[in-house]
């Protein structure tokens, strides 16, 4: 029977050894973007010192996104319901309201912390587990967080844009934060490996195909596909960061530095 150890965020299974192995992982990727990257000219980026680097890794992601993982979520998508996608999305989505809610706590923001504790107990009680998201319908809003936002709450700067190998876009500090968000990730606490690598794919593939209709936007809206999407990645964490606004404080429209939706008939 399947069964997940929340104590502490941790397994019986090695987890410090886990961490570990994604600190040494995390260290290699930055040395190598270092190195890559150090060529950079004046007129970069601010944000993005490591052009060169990123972009020859966007390229690789998107041509492993283009073998593999697009017409694996589009065969999901055309032959999974809508509904049925939704409750995965759900399921995963309540999931993460854990991590929220502890990211919240150690971020003291104590109305957001309560409104992420609320979610999961109404979606897990009243909503199958999480398959129907009741708690939004309640008007209860979720709010996403994780360490890399944590850390920047107490003064750690982003450092410079990274795109990360098949992960894609990240930023030094989301990249070294991430062995942490992985204790914190409920997936990982099933005991069965081969349960957690089905939920593990399940999850990329649903995300995924969620992605379809924004990709097709960007393919025919952006001139320059690889800054399109640093810019829009960049203002999302912003936002995320620090509500309301973006980086500069200017009190943007909450839709800023996103995609146009997919069209309902493509859903």
């Amino acid at each position: 029977m399947m069964t997940w150890k929340t104590a502490g965020f941790a397994r019986h299974d090695g987890a410090p050894r886990f961490a570990r192995a994604g600190l040494r992982w995390c260290s290699l990727v930055l040395g190598a973007a270092l190195l890559s990257g150090c060529t950079s000219g004046p007129g970069a980026h601010p944000d993005d010192p490591l052009e060169p680097y990123n972009r020859s890794m966007a390229r690789f992601n998107d041509g492993v996104d283009e073998a593999v993982l697009k017409p694996v979520a589009t065969a999901y998508k055309d032959a999974v319901p809508s509904p049925v996608r939704t409750g995965v999305n759900n399921f995963f989505g309540n999931l993460g309201d854990v991590w929220s809610f502890v990211n919240n706590v150690l971020q003291l923001r104590p109305e957001e912390a309560l409104s992420s504790l609320v979610r999961f107990n109404v979606n897990t009680v009243f909503g199958l587990g999480g398959v129907l998201d009741i708690a939004s319908e309640m008007g209860v809003e979720r709010n996403r967080q994780d360490f890399g936002l944590t850390l920047g709450r107490w003064g750690v700067p982003t450092g410079p844009y990274l795109v990360l190998p098949l992960l894609g876009p990240s930023t030094v500090r989301d990249t070294l934060a991430m062995p942490v968000d992985r204790q914190g990730n409920l997936v990982g606490q099933f005991d069965s490996v081969s349960a957690r690598n089905s939920l593990y794919a399940l999850r990329l593939v649903d995300t995924r195909a969620g992605l379809l209709g924004a990709g097709a936007v960007l393919e025919s809206a952006a001139l320059d596909k690889y800054s399109f999407t640093r810019d829009v990645f960049l203002q999302l964490r912003a936002q995320s960061a620090e509500r309301p606004g973006a980086r500069d404080g200017d009190g943007g429209d909450d839709n800023d530095g996103m995609l146009p939706p997919e069209p309902e008939a493509d859903r």
